[in-house]
């Protein structure tokens, strides 16, 4: 046991000494509520709250509040401590002579201990220092902790140089035990109130627009509207397999097909796939889909919408992101797909065979596998050669038709379809199509990937009878997208890892 883990044990011994001494004295530990009529964040921005010098006591504003003690001072018969709750922390003067003896000598000298729940009941004033202070008239303690929480202490060397011990920052320690992360790091609370801020911002957009918010299926009897491997079930009461989805696409076209205009879902969705920092196989995207509207549409809403997120998260339509300045403001660079290609490789791929692809792809030292197919090894060069290299967002559009199966054919273009996708910071953040709506074109499609998937391709698309069936009672020429939540998440907050902007990331098992 090392020498960090020890004291861990050794403390929470003492801690739990501690909790049965406060059941002998007829205190709970535990209380059922608490009243908190005011938060810190409320009571700095309120300086009306202050008691003034010519004020009598009786005349002042109460408060009541509740948090953490994270760091505090006895000094005898008084103390000071900083209270941190939801919003930020606040200092905290309590006396014996106020809340009783054994209530300050015992029950809070001798058996609170740091990271404890607290209830606060007094008012407000300003020590000789200037610092905006509770006075407590009452203390309560709400919640007895058993752990120690790590705090980070800061230390000025004796050069002069501040040094900082106990961080809590070692990160997979952090993604682990994110309720301690919240705690001792509450940078991290505005990562995630951001994320809210973004998504409410997505949210109000499509609905100003009259979109409806709905709901379709997790669990699917056949999984589609994208290629990746799924996560597999099983239902015991109808003793069938089940996927977790990998999309919602094929379903809320089903919806476009039952006559909504406009659709969306904010989804949980689920791939089988590696983790990586742009990957986790639970991950939020919405989907969005017009009738009568097709992706040039679709490519002006995206640029629209997302500029007024950032506006709306930063005041701006440039945001920080590392070093580089990316900048939302409309209109974005649109280029398609084979364009963007030759003007990294100097290769045209427009027109050539699964043959020539292959030769091209090992020119560029592209490693291809026997059952690449041409949508695949094109796929390959784009994220070698291309899309690491597109930092402020950009539209590549005109997809091959081998790459997107449930996509409108291009009406100029053999060979293609009107497709795009949205690069931002070097990765995809969208996805959007002008939706394939012919069945007889859709069912040729998904025998194509099922031919695809018998010779090895594990992520081609399961052919849907029942979507299929749907689409022959006819669907409007739609317009379809997909955002990813999360990588856009870490774009709008500057976050290095979608774990950062996961509350709780798929990990490996800890040791």
């Amino acid at each position: 046991m090392s020498n960090t883990e020890s004291s861990v044990s050794e403390q929470h011994e003492i801690r739990l000494e501690k909790l049965q001494e406060l059941r002998e004295m007829g205190q709970d530990p535990y209380p059922y509520a608490f009243e908190v009529t005011h938060k810190s964040q409320y009571i700095h921005e309120h300086p009306e709250l202050i008691k003034q010098d010519e004020q009598e006591t009786d005349e002042v504003e109460r408060v009541s509040i509740a948090g953490r003690i994270m760091t505090r001072r006895i000094m005898g018969k008084s103390t000071f401590f900083n209270l941190q709750d939801s919003q930020g922390e606040i200092q905290v003067y309590i006396r014996r002579d106020d809340v009783g003896k054994e209530n300050y000598n015992k029950v809070f000298k001798k058996l609170t201990d740091i990271g404890d729940i607290v209830g606060i009941k007094g008012y407000v004033f300003k020590t000789g220092t200037g610092e905006t202070t509770v006075y407590a008239e009452e203390f309560q303690l709400l919640s007895k902790t058993l752990r120690p929480i790590p705090v980070p202490k800061e230390v000025e060397t004796d050069e002069g140089e501040t040094k900082v011990y106990d961080a809590f920052s070692n990160k997979e320690q952090r993604y682990r035990q994110r309720y301690l992360d919240l705690v001792v790091n509450p940078e991290v609370r505005e990562v995630f109130q951001q994320r809210t801020q973004m998504v409410q911002a997505m949210r109000n957009y499509m609905n100003d627009k009259g979109y409806m918010e709905v709901e379709t299926p997790i669990l699917q009897p056949v999984y589609g509207g994208a290629s990746a491997e799924p996560f597999v079930t099983h239902h015991n009461a109808l003793d069938m397999k089940l996927y977790l989805r990998i999309a919602n696409e094929l379903y809320l076209k089903r919806l476009i097909v039952g006559g909504y205009d406009g659709v969306y879902e904010f989804s949980k969705d689920f791939r089988n796939e590696g983790l990586s920092r742009f990957h986790n196989p639970e991950f939020t995207q919405v989907e969005l889909y017009v009738a009568y509207k097709d992706y040039n549409w679709m490519m002006d809403f995206v640029e629209a919408m997302v500029e007024h997120i950032a506006k709306a998260l930063h005041g701006s339509t440039k945001v920080q992101v590392g070093d580089q300045e990316i900048d939302f403001k409309r209109p974005w660079p649109r280029i398609p797909m084979f364009e963007a290609i030759e003007n990294e490789t100097g290769k045209d791929l427009y027109g050539k065979n699964l043959e020539e692809l292959k030769d091209i792809a090992r020119e560029l030292n592209i490693e291809v596998e026997d059952n690449f197919g041409k949508g695949k090894i094109i796929d390959e060069i784009f994220e070698e050669y291309v899309e690491s290299k597109l930092i402020q967002p950009t539209f590549i559009t005109d997809y091959p038709i081998e790459m997107s199966p449930l996509a409108k054919k291009h009406r100029e273009k053999k060979g293609l379809v009107e497709r795009f996708e949205c690069i931002c910071n070097g990765k995809e953040i969208a996805n959007a199509f002008s939706e394939l709506n012919d069945p007889v074109d859709q069912r040729e499609r998904f025998e194509e990937q099922a031919r695809l998937r018998a010779e090895g391709d594990e992520e081609a698309m399961a052919l849907d009878e029942d979507f299929l069936q749907a689409l022959e009672y006819g669907m409007p020429p739609t317009a379809g997208l997909g955002i990813g939540i999360d990588r856009l998440a870490m774009i709008m907050t500057d976050s290095d890892s979608i774990r950062d902007v996961l509350f709780f990331p798929q990990m490996k098992p800890g040791q």
